[in-house]
């Protein structure tokens, strides 16, 4: 073949060569004696005009077969303004079908009416699309930006296992059974997290990694089972020397991938600072709609719906819209539904209306308690306030999701804007009733402020670990945290989550011993790849950044996989299927 130029290349500039170009048919058009065809390939498209001689020659060609066409550059007549090579076409003087196609279970264009499991079942055509085909052109300058980064920083790219022991690290592990080991097990990594800190004690200092992770978990929009993240360790380097590091990471990506100068460095929110002011520890900042604790206001009411935020532990919080005439008595209805489906018992509805308060609720406040209230929302004429009563952190969850919802419904912020952030100084644990135990907050390896570890012993819930998440436009784009570099410490740690000796000792016992050799202080983070080329490309869902996807119902519709193996696979790994 002898292809001398490519379908998005050519330019008025090139008027009167001869090229010859290969490509798929995107579109036909048959004008009497003329023929015209938009030749297609993954730097875009050129129109090829066919004159009388070609009438036999062209007329059965279908759209997606594919061609090599020899010509004339000519300037076009009519010129297209909305395509790079609109001010030319090809004066066909030879053709070649290099291979004929069926007719597609859809067009094969930017816009498709295809159902998304259409699409995924023949994935191999839906990425001929050219916009999907840009969307994993720019993922690639992701990557790209990053090597770069990094290896001009000092950090060295090394490999971890993908067949790995199974160690509890927060979600389902998938498991691969092992022929020659009857009844024993592979895992694969939920992040090469133990790894890369081992390479931290092997005394490598900076280690990256665009590294494939696999966790069994329920899908949706932003998650897969296999996703890919750039995995961080660095050795020596105090927190605020990591996140200076990545802020530079991100802003090189941001400048080879977008064109954009993000402003440094991100701003810097500790943890309880983000959750009572948003309402969430990835926070959405383009807009204001920030939450208000009005827990003094009622702090001696008797209106039962409030009893749970005056306890120790819980809060009163209020978020305050305009137009609160236009929400109707469905409308309070439905946005006290979203409440309950986030955890909320209810949703207090308070209108503020020709200088009075207005709704249900109003008649359990007192006098003072409506006044204050007015006072600290500084309520406007029209305006609704929406009140959440209940532990603090489901209280602010609550309305953070409510004001996400807010945000988009109402457009409050620029969709072209990149807003990055840093949320830091996260609770090292929390606390399940149900199980009656603590459960790490990031990881069992995170690092407590040095200043709380007495506290582990005495009040858990109040140590404050050295983790941090980065956070772009309401996503968390990844999180780490420094690490536990003693291995008292560490064996503390395992103690404090409900692991036994026996349990610490089988799970983790290499790490534990690697950490006895004089293990320098580390940390590290993760990016994960899929989102950040997702919200860079602008994209609704990580499917769309990556090439062959799972559904919502974690299949391939592409391979069908996962699929039934035949009986002799099962006994080589001594499985029994029970039905």
């Amino acid at each position: 073949m002898n292809r001398t130029h490519v379908n998005g290349q050519l330019r008025i500039s090139d008027v009167g060569k001869k090229v010859t170009l290969i490509g798929w048919v995107a579109k036909r058009r048959n004008l009497g004696g003329l023929v015209f065809i938009d030749l297609r390939d993954r730097t875009g498209i050129t129109q090829i005009l066919f004159d009388e001689t070609f009438t036999e020659t062209v007329k059965n060609i279908r759209n997606e077969y594919i061609l090599e066409v020899t010509g004339t550059v000519i300037e076009r007549v009519s010129k297209n303004p909305n395509m790079a090579t609109g001010d030319i076409e090809i004066k066909a003087a030879e053709i070649k079908i290099i291979n004929t196609a069926s007719q597609t279970p859809f067009i094969i264009a930017d816009e498709t009416d295809a159902l998304e499991e259409t699409r995924l079942k023949y994935r191999y055509l839906d990425l001929r699309r050219p916009n999907l085909q840009q969307k994993l052109f720019t993922r690639a300058k992701i990557v790209k930006a990053m090597h770069e980064y990094l290896d001009a920083n000092g950090f060295i790219e090394v490999e971890t296992p993908i067949l790995a022991k199974s160690t509890p690290e927060g979600a389902r592990d998938y498991l691969v059974p092992s022929r020659v080991h009857p009844g024993s097990f592979y895992a694969l990594p939920q992040s090469p997290q133990q790894f890369k800190q081992l390479l931290m004690v092997a005394g490598f200092e900076r280690y990256y990694q665009i590294a494939r992770c696999f966790r069994d978990e329920d899908l949706r929009a932003d998650r897969q089972l296999d996703f890919t993240q750039l995995d961080i360790e660095a050795s020596f380097m105090t927190q605020d020397d990591i996140l200076t590091m990545v802020e530079g990471l991100l802003a090189k990506v941001m400048k080879d991938v977008k064109g954009i100068d993000v402003k440094l460095p991100f701003r810097r929110f500790r943890f309880t600072d983000a959750m009572n002011r948003f309402g969430s520890d990835k926070p959405d900042t383009r807009f204001d709609l920030e939450l208000a604790d009005v827990t003094e206001v009622f702090r001696n009411s008797e209106f039962k719906a409030f009893e749970a935020g005056l306890t120790e532990k819980g809060a009163i919080k209020a978020i305050v819209v305009d137009d609160a005439g236009s929400y109707s008595r469905k409308d309070i209805d439905r946005l006290t539904d979203l409440a309950k489906k986030n955890g909320a018992k209810g949703l207090v509805a308070v209108k503020y209306l020709n200088s009075e308060l207005e709704g249900s609720a109003v008649k359990f406040f007192s006098q003072e308690e409506k006044e204050n209230l007015i006072r600290i929302l500084q309520l406007q004429d029209n305006q609704l306030a929406l009140i959440v009563s209940d532990l603090w952190e489901k209280t602010c969850t609550v309305l953070g999701v409510l004001r996400s919802h807010f945000g988009k419904t109402l457009k409050l912020f620029d969709s072209e804007t990149y807003d990055f952030l840093w949320v830091y100084e996260f609770p090292l644990l929390e606390y399940s009733p149900e199980d009656g135990r603590y459960y790490s907050r990031h990881h069992p390896f995170t690092r407590p402020y040095d200043e709380d570890v007495s506290l582990l012993d005495s009040d858990p819930l109040k140590v404050r670990s050295y983790a941090y998440d980065v956070v772009l436009n309401g996503y968390e784009l990844g999180g780490g945290s420094l690490r536990i570099y003693d291995c008292d410490l560490q064996q503390k740690m395992f103690e404090l989550l409900s692991l036994t000796k026996e349990e610490i000792e089988v799970r983790f016992g290499f790490f534990i011993d690697a950490l006895k050799y004089g293990t320098p202080p580390h940390g590290g983070l993760a990016l994960g790849l899929d989102r950040v080329a997702m919200i860079l490309t602008g994209s609704e869902s990580l499917r769309d950044v990556i090439a062959f996807p799972k559904n919502a119902n974690a299949k391939c519709p592409m391979s069908d996989a996962p699929t039934p193996v035949d009986e002799k696979q099962l006994k080589e790994l001594h499985i029994r299927i029970e039905k």
